[in-house]
């Protein structure tokens, strides 16, 4: 299906990647109609002016339906989430999040809406598969049986389940990507919602303008992940809600890294090396996360390419100007 000229429309539309996707997308000749955020518009991380932006809770049904009036095609990205130090003390709230899934698939349903992506994430997949930093990546199918991230993990997978169903059922064609640690410019750097990428620069940042040369790392270092660039999330995103592919798919890179070389890398592109010290106690999440590329690779010719330094530099950038301008104001 190709999205050129279809009437789309973004929930989670404020968000980091809601953001970047009304821009992609407009950009590659899909007609974004609509965003949607619960967040009040000066917080959001960008805005594009041509669409109609509101201001609502998608947890609300009656919203759903307002949201999904007019659309060929919903973006479902609208959730109640951060960073490991957000999802590990707010298991509720994140469960919550089920409502604005099950609202909006019965709003696109009822709107006939002609396909509907979800944002599932790395989080639906077996803890037992990821205790070693030694990681095995994780295939598609090493969600079952199920043993989730505690709170949100179980919230996706559900969410995924309820796609399937609602595809089979009703016939509404839904298309899922797994996210991995998906990180970029415009995106949460502070506050305790953000993610270890941005986490981290904020924090070589700090140390390098305070002059004082010392970082406080969550767990042992050891840990290991892979960071997508929001350039390659978008573009699989668009792609997979073309494609006729009904199964989730993973959408992240394979490049892995320790937090320890995360930091590596951030202290190299800022020029510092800091005194690492180590708060065991702090949420760390699982020892090993990577995404095995196979499937996309197989089904779609094509996975998320752009390396670690080369997204990491630009982010770097982009959260130094942000810090600089709060500094200066």
């Amino acid at each position: 299906m190709d999205l050129r000229g279809r009437k789309a429309v973004i929930c989670g539309g404020g968000g980091f990647i809601g953001g970047h996707l009304a821009k992609s997308l407009r950009a590659n000749g899909v007609e974004v109609i609509r965003a949607v955020d619960i967040k009040p518009m000066d917080e959001w991380y960008q805005v594009s002016p041509e669409v109609e932006n509101l201001v609502m809770d998608l947890q609300d049904k009656e919203n759903c339906y307002r949201a999904a009036k007019g659309a060929d095609v919903v973006f479902q990205l609208a959730a109640d989430m951060g960073g490991m130090g957000f999802i590990e003390n707010n298991r509720a709230l994140c469960m919550l999040s089920v409502l604005i899934n099950t609202h909006m698939l019965m709003a696109a349903r009822d709107a006939g809406v002609q396909r509907f992506f979800y944002s599932s994430s790395a989080c639906v997949y077996n803890a037992e598969k990821q205790k070693s930093a030694q990681v095995i990546p994780l295939k598609e199918e090493d969600a079952y049986p199920a043993l989730p991230e505690d709170g949100y993990g179980w919230e996706k997978l559900f969410s995924e389940r309820m796609c399937r169903h609602f595809e089979e059922d009703f016939g509404l064609q839904c298309r899922v990507a797994r996210y991995h640690n998906v990180y970029g410019p415009h995106g949460t750097w502070t506050g305790g919602r953000e993610k270890a990428p941005a986490a981290i620069c904020r924090k070589v940042i700090e140390a390098k303008h305070s002059g004082k040369h010392n970082i406080e790392i969550w767990g042992d270092g050891k840990q290991t992940r892979s960071f997508m660039f929001i350039d390659d999330c978008t573009k699989g995103t668009q792609a997979i809600m073309e494609s006729e592919i009904h199964e989730p798919l993973n959408l992240g890179s394979d490049e892995l890294v320790t937090i320890n070389e995360l930091v590596d890398i951030v202290e190299g592109i800022a020029g510092v090396k800091l005194e690492r010290h180590y708060n065991l106690s702090a949420p760390k999440g699982v020892n090993g996360r990577n995404s095995d590329n196979t499937r996309i690779l197989a089904l779609m010719g094509w996975e998320p390419s752009i390396r670690l330094r080369e997204g990491l530099q630009k982010t770097y950038a982009w959260i130094e100007k942000e810090m600089m301008a709060l500094t200066h104001a």
